[in-house]
């Protein structure tokens, strides 16, 4: 795909104020910026979809490409239109992006960082991909959001639950519709309070990387403000498949609920370890022993079988949900693929609407365009109710579920059940919150 720069004829956004009062967008040339990376000088725009699809993150990784693929269908006015339809933007046509059919191109980050950056670099330079999409583990995520930014692409972030992703690693080219560690624990915490009461102390098992790290950090002071304390904090390697000898020191620890910080493969195994100890028939402290795990999703729970009943969790989005966006994102993905998408499909399968409609409203696909239509975009009708995409660290803010594995699960699929959704108001916190300091979101870098 030919690299050469071009000055398009699309549109960049500004800020004035007109009417009475009302703020309103203004439109510059996109003249006004010199050339960007990859600028699509044929009848199609490639765009790179960068997904675990071996390692750890495997599962997640393969529904989130079947999400992207479907996307780009969609894009192209093939299929039903799915959440296209719902969308309360309306700028997207059906035929491509800015008139230039959608083509996509894939790499495996093996949920390996190095793997990660080695995969997205490719995918720009030999590609020429002018997006980069996907990723299911936060350190991935981060590394390449650092490369996208040098790189003068957009990344839209897939799968990452670190506050760093938008806290100390953020970037001016990088966009996260998935929540985070903070967000889960605020909607988690009330929910723990009424199930478990508020004298309980905890054990946490967490992944030794930036998603463990912030998410324990953020669990941990959202359980103790509630009157929880915190025994112990032990950090698991991420290649680690077997969690025994993780597991026996909290019978031994004065625990009565064990926290897994936990994703994906590393999940499935440690739960199932700690149901071989047999820990939910435990009493500890006069307490039933209970299990916590921070953050679900579809595909882990089904890992998991039986061992998910009755245990809570978050989750950023679910197939049950009733909305329209909803309702219709399941249908078009089960027609497809004969299964309900998780919620790392649902992200993946959003951001990318979220760039193409950006690249519309910009009218230009240039990334300093792109940055600047989606800063403080506000929208609806892509699931989770009203959404904002905050200018100040480029996170969106929706309203968050709180999950609990069903007693009587009616297929692999069907294995959790909403407890809550709890309201976006409930999970917003100041952009100069101490858990997500550090770092500049800097400005927007259109590359060549």
């Amino acid at each position: 795909m030919s690299k050469s720069n071009f000055t398009r004829r699309g549109l960049l956004k500004t800020s004035a104020v007109a009417g009475a009062g009302l703020a309103l967008p203004t439109y510059l040339r996109a003249a006004a910026h010199s050339g960007y990376t990859n600028a699509p000088s044929g009848s199609t725009v490639t765009i790179g979809f960068n997904v675990p699809q071996t390692g750890p993150y495997a599962e997640e990784g393969l529904d989130e490409l079947r999400a992207q693929e479907l996307a780009v269908a969609h894009l192209n006015g093939e299929g039903d239109g799915g959440m296209m339809n719902t969308f309360s933007s309306k700028a997207l046509k059906g035929n491509g992006i800015l008139g230039k059919k959608v083509t996509f191109v894939s790499g495996d980050t093996q949920t390996k960082s190095d793997a990660a950056r080695a995969a997205a670099k490719s995918m720009i330079e030999k590609d020429g991909a002018i997006m980069i999409n996907g990723g299911s583990s936060s350190g991935v995520a981060v590394a390449v959001q650092s490369l996208c930014q040098d790189a003068g692409v957009i990344f839209m972030a897939g799968l990452t639950h670190s506050n760093d992703t938008t806290g100390k690693d953020k970037k001016a080219n990088g966009f996260r519709h998935f929540f985070n560690g903070y967000m889960s624990a605020q909607a988690l915490a009330p929910v723990l309070k009424n199930a478990y009461g508020s004298d309980r102390r905890a054990y946490h098992l967490t992944a030794d990387y930036t998603w463990g790290w912030t998410q324990q950090e953020s669990i941990a002071a959202a359980t103790e403000a509630i009157g929880w304390t915190t025994v112990e904090n032990v950090l698991t390697p991420l290649a680690s498949t077997d969690f025994s000898a993780y597991i026996a020191p909290v019978l031994n620890s004065g625990a009565d609920v064990l926290v897994l910080n936990h994703y994906g493969g590393n999940m499935v195994n440690s739960l199932s370890n700690a149901i071989e100890f047999d820990l939910l028939s435990k009493q500890v402290n006069g307490k039933d022993f209970e299990i916590v795990v921070p953050l679900y999703s579809e595909l882990m729970a089904a890992g998991a079988g039986d061992n998910v009943k009755g245990v809570i969790g978050s989750m950023n989005w679910n197939w049950q949900l009733t909305d329209e966006g909803s309702k219709a994102f399941t249908k078009s993905f089960g027609e497809v693929y004969g299964r309900p998408p998780s919620n790392s499909a649902h992200t993946c399968y959003v951001q990318t609407l979220l760039y193409a409609d950006a690249c519309e409203r910009a009218g230009t696909f240039n990334p300093c365009g792109v940055v600047e239509a989606l800063e403080g975009f506000e929208f609806d009708g892509l699931g989770n109710g009203p959404t904002l995409y905050r200018a100040d660290d480029h996170q969106c803010f929706k309203d968050v579920l709180v999950m609990k594995g069903k007693q009587n699960p009616t297929s692999q699929y069907d294995t959790l059940e909403i407890v809550e959704v709890t309201p976006r108001a409930q999970v917003e916190y100041a952009p100069d919150h101490p858990m997500f300091a550090g770092g500049e979101l800097g400005k927007c870098n259109p590359g060549a």
